[in-house]
């Protein structure tokens, strides 16, 4: 049985699913639900337990250069799926739907369909394998773990690229959340393409 719980993830739910007779198992997470702005970007990941690196840990808490360190490092030895789920699709699926969406094309860009997947939260995406929800996933498996780093890492790079698009609104330093730096500037500029029109603070703002 996993364990309920640890001071930093490990393979115990991967190591179970083995046990069931599933051999080739993926770990799911996403970053980017809550932010005014921007996508939500999902991450699948099926790490090698034979190499797998070290320092695997839920993405925030992690400093950036650590983050960046471990994206490499799983990008290198691991299988790795990305979903993007672009201001679009939250605002006409609701972001609840378009975070599953992305969770699910995460998977479909696997270079091979997965036996199982593991899942942070409570919430799964409908997949044509066996799916666990854990919550505090990216805190308790290994794999949501390496999945919460490359999605944070991945909606970071895609922040920061549009800051260079719409410098006024401070999307490289704050990705797009709900700061008080992001709300000044939206008074002052209005929302930009890249606002999630359906979210209230911005649906009482008029685009300029």
């Amino acid at each position: 049985m996993a364990r309920s719980d640890s001071s930093a993830p490990d393979f115990s739910y991967e190591l179970a699913a083995q046990k069931q007779g599933h051999s080739f198992i993926c770990g799911i997470d996403e970053a980017g639900r809550g932010p005014w702005a921007g996508p939500v970007v999902a991450a699948a990941v099926v790490l090698d337990p034979g190499n797998t690196p070290l320092g695997l840990d839920d993405s925030k808490k992690l400093k950036e250069a650590q983050r960046e360190e471990l994206f490499a490092e799983i990008m290198a030895s691991s299988k790795v799926g990305v979903g993007i789920a672009n201001e679009a699709r939250i605002d006409s699926d609701n972001i609840l739907a378009a975070t599953l969406w992305a969770m699910a094309e995460a998977v479909h860009d696997l270079s091979a369909a997965p036996h199982y997947a593991l899942v942070d939260g409570n919430r799964a995406p409908k997949l044509s394998c066996p799916v666990q929800t854990i919550v505090s996933g990216d805190a308790r498996s290994l794999s949501i773990a390496a999945a919460s780093i490359i999605a944070k890492v991945t909606r970071d790079r895609i922040m920061v690229a549009l800051h260079e698009e719409f410098p006024g609104y401070g999307f490289a330093r704050h990705k797009g959340y709900g700061t008080a730096f992001h709300h000044a500037a939206l008074l002052e500029l209005g929302p930009c393409i890249h606002h999630r029109r359906s979210f209230a603070p911005i649906a009482k703002l008029r685009p300029r």
